[in-house]
């Protein structure tokens, strides 16, 4: 791959949330290609894995596998594989079990990775953050593993007791989905949201500005930010919405849409 076609990657990211990771994912896709043989990144967010797939179309010769630990895993690590390699290499993932005595404390996502983080680790070391009554399970890679076995001890004011656990003990994510018909007034990012999360495009508009709301993974930039087929949109706390059809216009100049839902 010549010098300006990687610069055209980058170039197309640059500014962009994923700007950092196309760099080191380019990266890795040339040491690939030099060695003939494979890479393995840290935990990608959809938009990352997004990313790794169209760096691996534009290097003849690689591919790029995922795998986030268990069925449905949002974060996934990418491996760059030469075609003609003939290993069989592993993703290297494990799951640890944090527990604690949730009689004193509710601790939830956001308390177990701000404690992950207290620890000085980089986001894209750990997967997955899988809450369940007084225990979570974190996917980590192999070596961070061993870390949060040792130095993991508590979780905001919560003592805390760590585990190597079995990843066959996950349970498969399974999401529910809704199917929404609606019109709306222009494919505007605040008209889609407000349909698809059942609110008003003034409040959508608020979420924009308080930037809980993606598009594509990247943060929205502007209420008026336009939309498409194929396009996911992403709230916290109020799951993902995809736009799966734009249907046309109405008689009275409305655009009817068919989104989904996931939960």
């Amino acid at each position: 791959m010549s010098s300006e076609q990687r610069e055209k990657i980058i170039r197309f990211y640059k500014g962009t949330e994923g700007a950092e990771t196309a760099v080191k994912l380019v990266d890795m896709a040339e040491q690939v290609q030099r060695s003939q043989k494979f890479r393995i990144s840290g935990f990608l967010d959809p938009y990352g894995q997004e990313i790794a797939e169209t760096i691996a179309a534009n290097y003849p010769g690689i591919r790029v596998d995922f795998e986030g630990g268990y069925p449905g895993a949002e974060r996934q690590r990418a491996m760059f594989i030469d075609n003609t390699f003939g290993g069989n290499p592993g993703f290297d993932i494990v799951v640890i079990k944090a527990s604690w005595n949730g009689q004193y404390e509710h601790i939830g996502h956001r308390d177990v990775l701000g404690a992950l983080m207290g620890q000085g680790i980089e986001r894209d070391r750990i997967g997955d953050i899988l809450m369940s009554g007084e225990t979570c399970r974190i996917l980590a890679d192999d070596k961070m593993g061993a870390f949060l076995l040792d130095n993991l001890t508590q979780i905001g004011r919560s003592g805390v007791s760590c585990e190597l656990d079995d990843l066959a003990n996950i349970t498969p994510k399974e999401e529910r989905c809704k199917e929404i018909k609606a019109t709306v007034a222009s494919l505007r990012v605040d008209s889609i949201a407000a349909a698809g999360y059942g609110s008003s495009r003034s409040r959508a508009a608020s979420d924009i500005a308080a930037d809980k709301l993606k598009l594509n993974w990247q943060p929205v930039k502007s209420a008026s930010q336009s939309v498409k087929e194929g396009d996911v949109l992403s709230m916290r706390g109020r799951g993902r919405l995809e736009v799966v059809e734009v249907r046309g216009s109405t008689k009275k100049g409305r655009i009817g849409v068919l989104l989904k839902r996931y939960f």
